[in-house]
């Protein structure tokens, strides 16, 4: 972070109930080319068609008029282009809004300098869309909260369509109360109106934010740090019999209970919580789990053979030991996440069986790598080395069946590192030592997984 928003970060952290009337000057034109240059160059282009690279060879020509009509209040968002993305198990599809490149390049740089007020506001509960604040600080501090507290029981919640909810009057009110430059103000409305493109017509945005924008994280998590962090933590948990924690990924969060009868009353006022600001619970992703280091005594008393699991961002957690007999938090990849990830790559080999070995090998363990990184926690090797093996399979399988040649492509021959009289055909061509070698390069797990 600059000097002038360090100095932003200060004065918010010293003085919580401060208000910003002057902040429209921090977005120079520096600042944005910098954002623009971060934007990977495959990015889709907005309803303007302009690339990336065209973007930044005509920035010179848009960038001086935009900061004038910033400054002036008159600044109009480009429509927003709608498509959708298929959801994981699902036949309905997920709409995400994608703004032009140099709309994009702003809103990151307008996202930069509130973040460094917000950031002193938001509280430690809160993850994703943040600095250093991903996927896995959310599950480590979740399984530190489960593993190291008195919890018995999990709320598992998810919001109903939270993005194309989001109340226009209650977002700027909410940006009002630490925000009062005007130009500021105008500009979020902008967006927050902007029209969207979707089957060639235009439509007006009474609610919700576009899934997609820079922008529309930050005010997503802004929404509900007073919505849901800050109600939770000041007026609910003090009229709690027992220790209640909340962990929270954007729209995806987990409450966590000492005692049943806490999580009924706040699962009843959640929902009226929620209602008042518009937004509802999923009703198919939101239930109540025993789980904790209890359960597994409590299972055998109902009739289970074992505690319930419960799902978040993408893994699947369940009540375990570990080698000492105490409890231990296991977590291993979602079944449908699984599936959905191996039937990509399939389709990822399939579509480049006839490349060069060398260039298959690197495409698919870009994919890998993405896989391993995010799903690389503690305990789920299995899940991992699932998905390696499943790979090494279908890719013979793939090599194989680009012409009669290929068909003698042993696993010997694509396993160089197996002793030499367990392989059938020791004649091997130059193109399988390139495939060998590259087969070498999938096997390669994250050490993490291991511990």
């Amino acid at each position: 972070m600059e000097t002038k928003l360090e100095q932003i970060a200060v004065k918010a952290r010293r003085e919580p109930n401060l208000r910003f009337t002057s902040l429209a000057h921090h977005i120079t034109r520096d600042r944005v080319l910098e954002n623009l240059s971060e934007i990977p160059k495959r990015s889709a282009a907005g309803v303007d068609g302009q690339t990336v690279e065209a973007a930044k060879e005509s920035f010179e020509g848009w960038i001086e008029p935009v900061l004038q009509s910033i400054h002036r209040q008159g600044y109009r968002a480009p429509n927003i282009r709608r498509v959708y993305i298929p959801k994981p198990g699902k036949t309905e599809k997920r709409p995400l809004g994608v703004p032009t490149v140099a709309d994009r390049a702003l809103q990151r740089t307008t996202a930069e300098v509130l973040s460094a007020i917000y950031e002193q506001d938001f509280l430690p509960c809160s993850f994703g869309g943040r600095p250093e604040l991903s996927a896995h600080p959310a599950l480590a501090t979740l399984n530190e909260v489960i593993a190291g507290g008195m919890i018995g029981w999990v709320l598992e919640a998810d919001l109903k369509n939270f993005f194309g909810s989001l109340n226009h009057d209650w977002v700027l009110r909410f940006v009002e109360y630490r925000v009062g430059d005007p130009r500021l103000i105008s500009l979020i409305r902008r967006w927050l109106k902007a029209g969207v493109l979707e089957d060639g017509a235009v439509r007006p945005s009474e609610q919700g934010t576009p899934q997609g924008g820079s922008i529309s994280v930050l005010l997503s998590n802004m929404y509900l740090h007073y919505v849901l962090d800050l109600w939770f933590e000041r007026v609910v948990k003090g009229r709690l019999r027992g220790e209640a924690r909340l962990v929270r990924y954007i729209d995806d969060f987990v409450i966590c209970f000492q005692y049943r009868s806490d999580a009924l009353r706040v699962q009843d006022a959640l929902r009226l919580r929620l209602g008042k600001f518009g937004l509802a619970l999923e009703p198919t992703k939101t239930k109540l789990v025993e789980f904790g280091r209890f359960a597994q005594k409590h299972a055998g008393k109902r009739g289970r053979n074992r505690p319930e699991t419960i799902y978040f961002l993408g893994l699947t957690l369940y009540c375990s030991r570990n080698q000492k007999g105490n409890f231990k938090v296991g977590m291993r990849t979602e079944k449908s996440r699984l599936k959905r990830s191996l039937l990509s790559l399939q389709e990822l080999m399939r579509r480049i069986r006839h490349y060069k070995i060398s260039d298959q090998a690197g495409e698919i363990n870009i994919v890998l790598r993405g896989h391993y990184a995010y799903y690389g926690v503690a305990g789920n090797l299995r899940s991992l080395v699932k998905v390696c093996r499943v790979v090494e399979r279908y890719w013979r399988k793939m090599l194989c069946s680009r012409s009669w040649a290929s068909r003698r492509l042993t696993w010997g021959r694509l396993q160089p590192n197996q002793r030499a009289d367990t392989v059938a055909d020791t004649k091997t061509a130059p193109p399988m030592r390139e495939a060998a070698g590259a087969s070498s390069a999938v096997n390669q797990l994250p050490k993490s997984v291991v511990r």
